[in-house]
């Protein structure tokens, strides 16, 4: 096959290559797009939720703040009970032991009084007898009638109090439980929708390099070659820069980010940019770039530091740094981290 025939195959299957591929990045990218749209309206109710969460937060904790009070002040007046009680008894001591004392004196009015009441309550009520106890023994009759309504009054209004700061603390607990479980249920659909967004994702970049080695494969076969160790490359020679690989293995466990170079989030061809960089060799941001730049080296010929790229002469859509033992440190894609992998399916590799 001549030049120009190869170069025709190639330009064709690479051309069928985009066309496909542009046209499954279409088709799947309706459904990423369609998650994320779902996710920042999920994201924007959870938002509108967590400010009445607070609310009902804030609301509760209000509410068994005044229960507290209540609670509090139940202890408080339970004391002034018990005073009121002691007085009230004290006072009806005094009572008594007056009328007794009258008793006592023989006074004809007093005691035909007396005989004529049927009880001791009977006999305080008498308005003639009151009359003869004096200005002294009234007061302390008003005293215990004070005593006994205040006592009946304070335990009425702390059964109110107790009452209604119960309900209060019981509906406030019901609104803030209400506002947590929608809270949950939408932060449960947030984790899902993104779960789903990084699986689509991940399936996209899974379909993109299955079509490009597919593609890389064909133009290999169309070309006459073949794609198991870099073709007729010849060995350049050298020992590269193996003090990459130690400047990569910096950053293992560092996220993908699209379009990353830097140690906050890489992808692949922005990792191999920024440790090269480390190393006094400026490379582009884009692996056929770096392919195109580098003087190329057999897969067979790897030495570590070497990149290592995946696709073919033409485009290539990954990028790599070669450790030794078919083993590179790589930023995968999006969802992953930099880590170790299998050059398995690298084209050729790259040297500096």
């Amino acid at each position: 096959m001549n030049c120009r025939r190869r170069i025709a195959v190639l330009s064709l299957l690479l051309g069928t290559l985009l066309l496909s591929f542009a046209l499954s990045t279409q088709a799947s990218a309706s459904p990423v797009a369609d998650k994320k749209a779902r996710l920042r309206e999920v994201q924007a109710k959870l938002q509108g939720v967590y400010h009445e969460a607070d609310l009902a937060v804030e609301k509760y904790n209000q509410a068994t703040s005044q229960l507290t009070t209540v609670q509090q002040q139940i202890k408080e007046n339970q004391l002034l009970l018990k005073v009121a009680e002691y007085n009230l008894a004290v006072a009806n001591r005094q009572l008594q032991s007056r009328a007794e004392s009258i008793y006592k004196s023989r006074d004809v009015g007093i005691v035909d009084v007396l005989f004529a009441s049927n009880s001791f309550d009977d006999l305080v009520t008498q308005l003639n007898l009151m009359e003869r106890l004096g200005n002294s023994d009234v007061d302390i009759v008003r005293s215990v009638a004070a005593f006994q309504q205040d006592i009946k009054d304070r335990r009425v209004k702390l059964d109110a109090d107790k009452k209604a700061a119960d309900k209060l603390v019981a509906e406030r607990a019901a609104q803030k439980s209400a506002v947590l479980a929608v809270q949950g249920r939408l932060e449960q659909m947030t984790a899902g929708i993104k779960d789903d967004i990084q699986r689509l994702q991940e399936q996209q970049a899974a379909a993109a390099r299955a079509a490009a080695q597919a593609a890389a494969q064909a133009a290999a076969q169309a070309a006459g070659g073949s794609n198991d160790g870099g073709g007729s490359v010849p060995d350049p020679g050298g020992s590269g820069n193996s003090a990459v690989v130690a400047i990569a293995q910096r950053y293992l466990g560092v996220p993908y980010v699209y379009g990353g170079a830097s140690p906050s989030g890489f992808d692949c061809s922005g990792l191999a940019m920024y440790c090269y960089a480390q190393v006094g060799v400026g490379l582009s941001h884009g692996a056929t770039d770096q392919q195109h730049a580098s003087t190329p080296v057999p897969i067979s010929a790897l030495q570590p530091g070497d990149l290592v790229f995946f696709g073919n002469a033409s485009y290539s859509y990954h990028v790599g740094i070669y450790v030794g033992g078919g083993s590179m440190i790589h930023a995968p894609h999006t969802g992953a981290v930099v880590s170790y992998g299998s050059i398995g399916g690298a084209w050729i590799g790259g040297r500096f």
